[in-house]
């Protein structure tokens, strides 16, 4: 991989957490749409984290 871009993946993932979270707003009782961001969140966050570490 270059550095001369945006990490695609780093950005699909960016993009997913948006559209998790905007599914959360659209339904906000719905537990099922609750665990979809908050894995989307947690695998983004893993990834930030060891693009800082290397």
């Amino acid at each position: 991989m270059s550095g001369n871009g945006p990490d695609t993946s780093t950005e699909g993932l960016k993009h997913t957490v948006v559209d998790r979270l905007m599914a959360v707003i659209g339904a906000p009782d719905d537990e099922d749409v609750a665990r979809d961001a908050d894995a989307a969140v947690l695998a983004l966050d893993e990834r930030l984290r060891a693009q800082s570490a290397a």
